[in-house]
């Protein structure tokens, strides 16, 4: 079995730290790059429309082959709605169900998914720029760069990506990738193209944000004026219409500035007292890349 011992375990990290210390900041960041905000596409999600069939998630499952399931089964069963669950590495969206006031029979029903953010968090937050950003707003993962830090779980302010714990060797980090290779061959979101009632709407965010607006000033009775993602932590691809608050429906309540920007004003506190956060990453991800390469070679043994 593979061992390691205290002083190879130094010298290890060592190396590494100074290896990632000596990258410029302009590297670490290599993952955002700068796009007209018309080039971005949205999905506007409009709550008082969907039934909660759930046929996004089969769809969903579908198309990262992730579940065997029928579509009837996932439309049938109504027992999920009895706890409010989040996304996971077994089902990348879910749906919840929320009870209207005292009145049962008019539930309000929200899908749930990765936002892919305008200025992601999980981007900013990785070492080794596991994260890419692309042209159209979608946020990717990319696993041969991921060195298992996890760093990018505790920066989501929705608390979306998940580790796949279950594995023992090569477990992936779990999130909503917008269908990229399905939408870069010009076919919608899955999700978007099965929902029944067209509560899912794919388009240019821009264009989806005047959809909304014209919506709520049209039916003002139906919606309460607030498109959650349009402005939250600096705006988000999925943009959500309800006609109650949506701190009851259990959105995160989040503030306009980009959640990068609030990892910014830590990592200048402790610049401030001569700690370099690279130098804090550089140690986490040696100690993680470490882990991870003696686990495989146990695995292989």
């Amino acid at each position: 079995m593979a061992t390691q011992n205290r002083r190879d375990f130094l010298k290890s990290a060592t190396f590494i730290g100074a290896s990632v210390a000596g990258l410029s900041a302009k590297k670490t960041m290599a993952g955002i790059k700068e796009f007209q905000p018309n080039d971005r596409m949205g999905v506007l999600v409009d709550t008082t429309v969907c039934i909660g069939c759930r046929s996004c998630e089969y769809a969903c499952k579908d198309a990262h082959s992730l579940g065997t399931a029928s579509l009837q089964s996932y439309q049938e069963d109504r027992s999920v709605f009895k706890e409010e669950r989040r996304p996971s590495d077994k089902a990348l969206t879910v749906v919840n169900e929320y009870n209207y006031g005292n009145n049962s029979n008019l539930p309000i029903d929200v899908k749930v998914q990765c936002m892919h953010c305008e200025d992601p968090a999980c981007l900013s937050s990785c070492i080794v720029d596991a994260f890419t950003k692309h042209e159209d707003g979608t946020v990717t993962w990319d696993g041969d760069k991921c060195i298992g830090c996890r760093y990018c779980m505790v920066a989501c302010p929705f608390q979306i990506p998940v580790f796949e714990y279950s594995k023992a060797i090569e477990p992936n980090i779990m999130k909503c990738d917008f269908c990229y290779d399905r939408t870069k061959e010009g076919l919608l979101p899955a999700c978007v193209e099965i929902c029944p009632v067209e509560a899912l709407t794919y388009g240019k965010r821009e264009e989806l944000i005047s959809i909304a607006k014209s919506k709520i000033k049209v039916k003002p009775e139906k919606y309460i004026n607030h498109i959650y993602g349009e402005y939250e932590v600096g705006g988000t691809s999925w943009m959500y219409l309800a006609r109650i608050d949506f701190s009851k429906l259990n959105f995160v309540p989040l503030g306009n500035e980009s959640a990068p920007g609030v990892s910014r004003e830590i990592q200048h506190g402790l610049f401030k007292y001569f700690v370099p956060p690279l130098a804090i990453y550089a140690l986490l991800g040696g100690i993680m890349w470490i882990t991870k390469k003696k686990e495989t070679n146990e695995e292989e043994i």
